[in-house]
């Protein structure tokens, strides 16, 4: 039996796909709760999660895979791939670049385990173990690396009219633009790379070896 491009044995696709989407809706809520609970408005703190690719991204994983629960069309394995490598990017670059910069309270170091661990890992579980292999293409990551590059500019934007930026390794008033743009050049082609991995490994699983 298939559905939206899974492989479907029994319930267990949709059990888990729903254990993904509580653990990204759940990171959210608790962030959001921990920012609010302070001297920060709803509003405020709202605006202050849309401002970082973890929550941007988490959402992503959170809106697809309860798709996948409520067997949306749109739950695709080509969308299911592209939210894999970025929920990935999330986890590999939190835990390269990011982890221990901040100290962190209850609240928040729930939702750090949640987005930056839970998500990334149980989207990686679900990715091996259901989506149908063998239908992706080699030109998938270029146009994925769409999204990533959309937040770049965003975030630049965003941190030039606030004077404030998210991330360390894109702060252009703290490291200048030459080395925000190099920063930002350096995860894009790791992300292509990955991403030409992942279809590599899909199209292996796929039983597929020509391109």
């Amino acid at each position: 039996m298939t559905q939206a491009g899974l492989e479907t044995h029994g319930t267990a696709a949709r059990m888990l796909a729903a254990l993904v989407a509580l653990a990204a809706w759940a990171g959210i809520a608790v962030h959001f709760h921990a920012l609010s609970d302070g001297p920060a408005t709803w509003p405020a703190a709202l605006w202050a999660l849309a401002g970082y690719f973890t929550i941007t991204t988490n959402l992503l994983v959170a809106i697809v895979f309860t798709g996948v629960v409520i067997k949306a069309r749109f739950a695709t394995p080509w969308l299911l791939g592209a939210t894999l490598l970025n929920i990935l990017l999330v986890g590999i670059v939190y835990g390269l670049l990011l982890q221990g910069l901040k100290e962190l309270t209850a609240g928040s170091q729930l939702a750090n385990i949640l987005l930056h661990r839970v998500t990334p890992a149980l989207t990686t579980v679900f990715w091996l173990a259901f989506v149908r292999k063998g239908t992706l293409t080699w030109r998938a990551p270029f146009v994925w690396a769409l999204y990533p590059l959309f937040y770049l500019a965003y975030a630049l934007v965003r941190g030039a009219a606030e004077a404030r930026y998210p991330y360390p390794f894109i702060d252009v008033v703290r490291i200048g633009w030459e080395q925000t743009l190099a920063n930002s050049a350096s995860i894009a082609l790791a992300f292509v790379a990955a991403g030409e991995v992942l279809v590599w490994l899909d199209r292996r699983l796929g039983g597929k070896t020509s391109s």
